[in-house]
C-alpha cells in the first residue's frame, strides 16, 4: 500500500508540474494604439507603455504598422518580453 501511495502521489507531482509549465506558455491578447514602432521593425509600442517583440513569424502587415493605428495582438511572456504571434490592424 505504501508503494502505491508513493506511486500515485508521484503522478499527481508529474501532472502539476507539466500542468504549471503549460500555463506560463498561455497566449494573452491586448488592444491599443501603436505609439512607436522601432527603426529595426522588431517591436512596437502601444500607448499604454506595452512593448511587443515582433518575430520574423509573426502575423502582422507590416506596412500598415505606424503611429496611430488600431491594433489587436496575441503574444506570449518569454524570458520577460512580450512576443507577439500576431497583430491585426483595424482598417481605418
Amino acid at each position: 500500500m505504501s508503494k502505491l501511495l508513493k506511486a500515485g502521489m508521484f503522478g499527481a507531482l508529474a501532472v502539476a508540474l507539466v500542468l504549471g509549465s503549460m500555463a506560463g506558455a498561455q497566449a494573452a491578447e491586448i488592444t491599443g494604439k501603436v505609439q512607436a514602432v522601432d527603426p529595426t521593425g522588431k517591436f512596437v509600442t502601444l500607448d499604454d507603455g506595452t512593448m511587443l517583440m515582433i518575430p520574423a513569424t509573426a502575423k502582422v502587415d507590416r506596412k500598415a504598422l505606424a503611429p496611430g493605428a488600431e491594433v489587436k495582438a496575441s503574444y506570449e511572456e518569454k524570458g520577460g518580453q512580450k512576443v507577439a504571434s500576431s497583430i491585426q490592424i483595424a482598417p481605418k
